[in-house]
């Protein structure tokens, strides 16, 4: 058994329920965990599936792809994207970041603190594709 879902969010977070058991279960996985590290460690804090491709060699942007999909099914991350006519040519246009939610049952867990994974993050040597991706704009909120 596990403990009742219970809305946790900042500010002007919405009133959906969030279940932190699941959220854990889903995030403490290996793989999907270093795919939280690295969206919390992008200077942007969203990430393409590309950039988590090349941040984690040994998976499939398929196989992030079906990580993402978990993580956000489980209310951990959301996705980001560029209406298509706002959209640039042979560049991403989703971005997958953490909800609001997880971010604070992080926070209040002690896991995935900001400093350390972007300072991770940024030790990774990257190519120039990967940094422009990276700098790229996200877009809003």
């Amino acid at each position: 058994m596990h403990p009742p879902a219970e809305t946790v969010g900042r500010g002007g977070a919405t009133d959906e329920e969030f279940d932190t058991w699941r959220a854990l279960q889903r995030a403490t996985d290996k793989k999907r965990a270093d795919i939280i590290a690295d969206i919390v460690g992008h200077p942007l804090g969203a990430p393409t599936v590309e950039e988590l491709d090349y941040m984690n060699p040994p998976l499939s942007s398929d196989a992030i792809r079906r990580h993402l999909n978990t993580l956000e099914d489980a209310g951990v991350v959301r996705v980001r994207e560029f209406e298509p006519g706002e959209r640039l040519r042979d560049f991403p246009y989703q971005f997958f970041e953490l909800t609001d939610n997880a971010r604070d049952l992080f926070d209040q867990n002690g896991l995935f603190p900001e400093d350390a994974w972007r300072r991770q993050y940024e030790a990774v040597e990257k190519t120039t594709r990967i940094r422009d991706v990276e700098t790229m704009p996200r877009p809003d909120a």
